[in-house]
C-alpha cells in the first residue's frame, strides 16, 4: 500500500512540476515585448561603462541612431549599437550586437557585448574571453584603424571564434568610421570632379606573363622565413617556439587574385565559356574575383566545411569588408590564360549583389595565417595582397548631379552622413536578406553527418519496436548494444560533437519568452535532429531513449562500468531506501537552473557547468584543470556506482523525465512474479529504476533493454527456468516414448505375407493442453 501511494505520489509531482513550468514560460511569454535596440541596452548599462567619467546618459541623437553621453553638461561621447550602422552577421546568421562608446576624436572609449547568438561561443568559449577581445580595442581610434593594413590584427584574436571575433572587430571599426562620418566629425573626402569605372568596352585576351606584367594579376608571396618573422613580432613566445619547420627561403604561400569581372581579365584567366557562363550570373554592378594558390598554406582553410565561411581570405576596400561563403564560390580546376602555372587551389568568388565594393578603387585580399600554440589556443597574423585595377581598363566619368533634398530640412553635413550611413546599412540588410540562410548551407555541407546520424537513429527506433526479437537472443543484444555505445560516445560524442545539454533546453524556454527564431536552433544540424528524436522519443518510450542510447556521456560512464566489473572493481551496491533519497537531486538542480534562468540566461549557463558534458565530451578534457578533475571525478565514482552521474546528478535526465511522464505506452514487459519473489531485473538494473515491488520508475528508466534480455532469458528468469524445465522435461518423456515404441515393434516379428510397410495407425505420447499428462493417441500417418 506504500508503495502504491508513494507511486502516485510520484505521478502527481511530476504532473505539478510539468504543469509549473508551462505556467512560468507561459507568464514570460506573456510579458515578454519587442523592446527595440539601442535604448534597452544602455538601460542596462552605466554612462561610466562607456564612457570613463561620465554621469548621465543624454537624449537620442535627432536622424542618427546614437546616444551622447555626458560629464556633468558636457558632452564627452557618444553611444551606439554597431549593428545599427554595420553588417554584424556571424556564424549564427544573426547580428551581433556590440554597444561601443566613442569619443570626439573617434577613440573607443568603452564597449559591451550585449547579445548574440553564436553557437561557437555558446558550445566552449567563455564570454570573458571575448570582453577581453571586444575591451582590446578600447583606447584605439577607429578613423586610424580604418586607414591601416597591419601585419596582425589590432587585437589578439580568440582562439576557437575566430570569425565571431573578426566580425566584433570589423564591425567595431567600420561603425565607428560611419559614426564620426554621421556626426560631421570624419566627414568622408570631397567627392572628385571626376571618377572612374570599369570600361567594360575593352575585351580581348592576354597570356598569364602580360597579366601579371600590368597588374591585372596581383600576387603574393609569403616564405617560411617571412612568415616566422611576422610571428616574431607578435612577442608570443608560444607562437615563436613553434616555427614553421623547412628552408626561411621555402615558399609558405604564392597566392594570386585578379578582378575577373573586367572583361579583359576574365575571358584571359577563365576562357570564353566559363567567362559567358559568369557574365550571364553575375547581375548590374556584381562583381567577381579569382583567387589561386600554391605552397604548403592553403587559402581556402576547412572552416568553410562547417560554417560555410573561409576563414582566412577577406575582401578589405575602404572601411567596408567581404567575408566569402561557400554559396559564393566556385571550385575551377585550371586557369586558361597560356603559360599559367598549375594551381592546385583556384577559387571563383562571386561577390553579393549589395556589396559595398567599388571595381574601381583600389582593394586589398587579407591572408589569415594561424599558429596552433595548443590544443584549442591559436596565434594569428595578417598579410595583405593589395589590388589596384590597371588604368588601361578604366575610363573617366563625370559624376551625377545630387538630387535635391526631399524635405524643407536643409541639407546639412550631419543629415547627408546620416543618409549615407543608413543607405549603408540598408544595403548590409538587402545583402543578408539575398542570401541563402546560414543554417541551410550549414546543413547542406554537413550531409553525410546528417545521413549518418539519421541512419543511427532509425535503427536505434527499429531496435525499440522489435526490441522482442532481439532481446531473445542474448549475444546479439550484447553486441548490438557494445556497438550502438561506442558509436554514440566516439562518432557523436567525440568526432561531431552532438552532445545535448541543459543550457539547450534553458535557452529554448529562454527564446519562447523573448524572441523565438528556429534558425537559431537549427544552426547545429546534428543537435537539432538529436532534439527532434528526442521530443518524439518522448511520447513513446520516455527520456530512456536519449539518455541509454544517444547520450556520448552516457556512454562513456557505462563503457567505463563495463571495463571496472571485467578488471574485478568491485560494485557498490546504494540501499534502495537512500538510492530514493537521493535522485530527486537532479530535480532540484533542474528546477534552480530553469529558476536561475528566468532571472538570467548567462548565469544560469555558468552554473549548468555542472554537468561534465562540455569538459568530456566537446573539449575532449582539454579545459582549465578543475574542470577536468571534476569531469574524472565524477567518471570515477561512476566506476563503482553504474551511472552515477545519470542518476544522482544530471539535469539534463530531470528535465526529459518531466515531459516524459506524457508517454502514451509501456514497452516493458514484466511478470507477476517479478519482485515477488524474483528480485533479479532489480539487481541487475544499472540505474536502478526497479522497484523491489518489481515495478519500473519510468522517469529513472534508460531504456537499456536489460531488464527485458532477462524476461526473455531462459537460464536467468526463474518463470523462464521454470517454462525451459517444463518443455526439457516433456520433450524426454515424448522422446523416451518414442523411443520405447520404436523398440516394442522391433521385437515383435512381422507375419509371413505381411506388407512391410508401417501401419498407418500408431500411437505418439501427447500432452493434455489442460493438465500437462503426456497420454498415447492413435495417430494417423
Amino acid at each position: 500500500m506504500a508503495v502504491v501511494r508513494f507511486t502516485r505520489l510520484q505521478r502527481w509531482v511530476g504532473s505539478a512540476l510539468v504543469a509549473a513550468l508551462m505556467l512560468l514560460t507561459g507568464i514570460a511569454a506573456a510579458q515578454a515585448a519587442d523592446s527595440g535596440r539601442l535604448l534597452p541596452y544602455l538601460a542596462k548599462l552605466q554612462p561610466s561603462d562607456l564612457v570613463p567619467g561620465a554621469d548621465r546618459f543624454g537624449q537620442a541623437t535627432p536622424n542618427v541612431p546614437t546616444v551622447p553621453v555626458y560629464k556633468g553638461d558636457a558632452v564627452v561621447g557618444h553611444a551606439y549599437l554597431t549593428s545599427d550602422f554595420v553588417n554584424t552577421t556571424g556564424y549564427s546568421g544573426r547580428p551581433i550586437d556590440v554597444v561601443v562608446g566613442l569619443a570626439a576624436d573617434g577613440t573607443v572609449t568603452g564597449a559591451r557585448l550585449m547579445d548574440h547568438h553564436e553557437p561557437i561561443v555558446l558550445i566552449g568559449i567563455p564570454p570573458a574571453r571575448i570582453n577581453g577581445f571586444i575591451n582590446g580595442y578600447v583606447g584605439k581610434n577607429v578613423l586610424t584603424l580604418a586607414t591601416q593594413s597591419a601585419a596582425s590584427p589590432p587585437v589578439d584574436i580568440v582562439s576557437g571564434a575566430t570569425v565571431t571575433v573578426m566580425v566584433i572587430g570589423d564591425s567595431i571599426i567600420r561603425s565607428g568610421k560611419k559614426v564620426m562620418q554621421a556626426l560631421g566629425q570624419g566627414a568622408p573626402e570631397a567627392e572628385q570632379t571626376v571618377t572612374r569605372t570599369i570600361d567594360l568596352s575593352k575585351t580581348g585576351v592576354e597570356d598569364w606573363a602580360t597579366l601579371i606584367g600590368d597588374g591585372s594579376v596581383r600576387r603574393l608571396t609569403l616564405s617560411v622565413g617571412e612568415v616566422n618573422a611576422a610571428f616574431e613580432k607578435t612577442g608570443k613566445a608560444e607562437a615563436i617556439a613553434r616555427a614553421e619547420a623547412g628552408s626561411p627561403d621555402e615558399t609558405f604561400i604564392d597566392l594570386y587574385a585578379a578582378l575577373v569581372s573586367i572583361p579583359t581579365i576574365g575571358r584571359s584567366l577563365l576562357g570564353d565559356a566559363e567567362y559567358e557562363t559568369l557574365t550571364r550570373q553575375l547581375k548590374p554592378g556584381q562583381q567577381a574575383i579569382l583567387v589561386a594558390g600554391q605552397g604548403r598554406y592553403s587559402f581556402k582553410g576547412s572552416g568553410y566545411v562547417r560554417g560555410g565561411i573561409f576563414d582566412r581570405i577577406e575582401l578589405v576596400q575602404h572601411e567596408g569588408s567581404v567575408r566569402f561563403r561557400d554559396k559564393m564560390h566556385k571550385r575551377l580546376g585550371a586557369i586558361a590564360a597560356a603559360g599559367a602555372p598549375d594551381f592546385p587551389e583556384i577559387g571563383l568568388f562571386v561577390l553579393p549583389e549589395k556589396a559595398e565594393f567599388n571595381p574601381a578603387d583600389p582593394w586589398r585580399l587579407q591572408l589569415l595565417v594561424q599558429r596552433a600554440i595548443a590544443a584549442l589556443d591559436k596565434v594569428f597574423v595578417t598579410f595583405d595582397l593589395g589590388y589596384q585595377p590597371p588604368d588601361k581598363f578604366l575610363k573617366a566619368e563625370k559624376p551625377a548631379a545630387p538630387l535635391a533634398p526631399t524635405s524643407a530640412a536643409p541639407a546639412s553635413a550631419q543629415s547627408a552622413s546620416h543618409s549615407a550611413a543608413i543607405q549603408a546599412a540598408g544595403a548590409a540588410e538587402a545583402e543578408e536578406a539575398a542570401e541563402t540562410p546560414l543554417w541551410q548551407r550549414i546543413w547542406q555541407n554537413r550531409k553525410v553527418d546528417v545521413a549518418i546520424l539519421s541512419a543511427a537513429i532509425l535503427l536505434l527506433t527499429g531496435i525499440f519496436f522489435f526490441q522482442d526479437q532481439l532481446t531473445r537472443r542474448p549475444k546479439l543484444y550484447e553486441r548490438v548494444r557494445m556497438a550502438y555505445l561506442v558509436f554514440t560516445l566516439v562518432w557523436l560524442g567525440w568526432y561531431a560533437t552532438a552532445q545535448l545539454s541543459v543550457v539547450n533546453v534553458l535557452t529554448f524556454a529562454n527564446a519562447l519568452r523573448t524572441d523565438f527564431r528556429w534558425d537559431y536552433f537549427m544552426m547545429d544540424p546534428l543537435v537539432f535532429i538529436l532534439w527532434f528524436s528526442v521530443a518524439a522519443s518522448l511520447l513513446f518510450w520516455g527520456r530512456g531513449a536519449f539518455c541509454g542510447w544517444l547520450c556520448p556521456f552516457g556512454s562513456l560512464q557505462e563503457l567505463l562500468s563495463k571495463a571496472a566489473k571485467k578488471i574485478g572493481i568491485r560494485q557498490i551496491t546504494v540501499p534502495f531506501g537512500l538510492h530514493q533519497r537521493l535522485w530527486p537531486i537532479k530535480y532540484i538542480i533542474f528546477l534552480m537552473l530553469f529558476a536561475l534562468s528566468l532571472q538570467s540566461l548567462g548565469t544560469a549557463e555558468k552554473a549548468a557547468e555542472i554537468e561534465p558534458f562540455k569538459t568530456a565530451i566537446i573539449l575532449h578534457f582539454v579545459r582549465d584543470w578543475w574542470f577536468v578533475a571534476f569531469a574524472v571525478a565524477l567518471l570515477a565514482a561512476g566506476l563503482f556506482i553504474e551511472r552515477f552521474f545519470c542518476r544522482y546528478l544530471c539535469p539534463l535526465g530531470a528535465a526529459l523525465a518531466i515531459p516524459g511522464r506524457l508517454r502514451m505506452f509501456d514497452w516493458l514487459r514484466r511478470y507477476k512474479e517479478c519482485g515477488s519473489p524474483c528480485q533479479r531485473c532489480g539487481n541487475e538494473c544499472p540505474v536502478q529504476a526497479i522497484h523491489p515491488d518489481g515495478s519500473i520508475n519510468p522517469n529513472e528508466c534508460i531504456q537499456c533493454l536489460h531488464c527485458q534480455m532477462l524476461y526473455h532469458h531462459d537460464h536467468k528468469c526463474p518463470v523462464m527456468i521454470q517454462k525451459r524445465q517444463k518443455r526439457e522435461k516433456w520433450q524426454a518423456a515424448e522422446a523416451r516414448l518414442a523411443a520405447e515404441k520404436e523398440a516394442a515393434a522391433a521385437a515383435q516379428p512381422a507375419p509371413a505375407g505381411a506388407p512391410t510397410t508401417v501401419s498407418a495407425r500408431s500411437t505418439v505420447p501427447t500432452a493434455d493442453p489442460a493438465t500437462g499428462r503426456l497420454t498415447l493417441r492413435p495417430h494417423q500417418s
